[in-house]
């Protein structure tokens, strides 16, 4: 069978007793960690696994790999080669190329979409960031997502999964690269949002088009991707 799911940049909410049958439910109230993975050996010594503590990307990695630790390195690594360069650092070129066998963007099956172009300067950023010299080529994409004006709410039968995106800011400027994707998490059939969230520190639900029209507010922020697991 196939199933859908959603990546979403999330605000807050309350978990639900009803939502326990659906994905990553085993890891409701688990607590918010920044970047709790790495390769074990520096620059990033954090472990390659653990399933007690997560932020947003590594929440929907986690499940979507099953909990299985060598499903999670083919997810968050270019063909599955556990080194520091090749983890999908960016989830706008890296992790949505690398992992095309197992996602695709389906964000016109869900309303009506608009580009974002996209310039990921990976060298900088490695440069600015961690002080890494690699020699890696500057990435450019048009990214299709759902501009928020024309979101409502959705009710998938399946989970989904969708990316919230942003325009340029300071933040750019401060990492040395753009960067569009901002959050991740799991949209659920009730509406709901399950994922790691900063704000309140914990894996959680939330109500997904409530959090949505909350970042609209924002100039800065765009609207969302929709993909679907293949």
């Amino acid at each position: 069978m196939r199933v859908l799911m959603a990546l979403i940049f999330i605000l807050g909410g309350c978990a639900c007793d009803a939502n326990d049958a659906y994905i990553g439910a085993e890891y409701l109230g688990a607590p918010y960690l920044n970047d709790p993975l790495g390769e074990g050996v520096p620059p990033d010594t954090d472990p390659l696994f653990r399933g007690d503590a997560f932020d947003c990307v590594t929440f929907v990695e986690t499940v979507l790999a099953g909990g299985d630790a060598g499903k999670l390195v083919q997810i968050r690594y270019r063909d599955g080669d556990v080194d520091f360069v090749n983890r999908n650092h960016f989830m706008e070129t890296d992790w949505l190329g690398n992992n095309s066998d197992l996602v695709e963007n389906v964000s016109k099956l869900y309303g009506k979409t608009a580009l974002r172009h996209i310039v990921i300067d990976k060298q900088n950023w490695f440069r600015a960031v961690h002080n890494i010299d690699v020699n890696v080529p500057v990435q450019v994409m048009d990214l299709e997502y759902i501009p928020y004006e024309n979101l409502g709410p959705i009710y998938p039968s399946e989970p989904m999964i969708v990316l919230f995106i942003s325009g340029q800011d300071k933040k750019s400027d401060k990492i040395g690269t753009d960067l569009a994707v901002r959050h991740v998490g799991f949209l659920l059939p009730n509406g709901m949002l399950r994922h790691a969230s900063s704000a309140n520190g914990r894996v959680m639900d939330t109500d997904f088009y409530k959090y949505a029209m909350a970042r609209a507010e924002n100039p800065s922020n765009l609207g969302i991707v929709v993909v679907q697991i293949k």
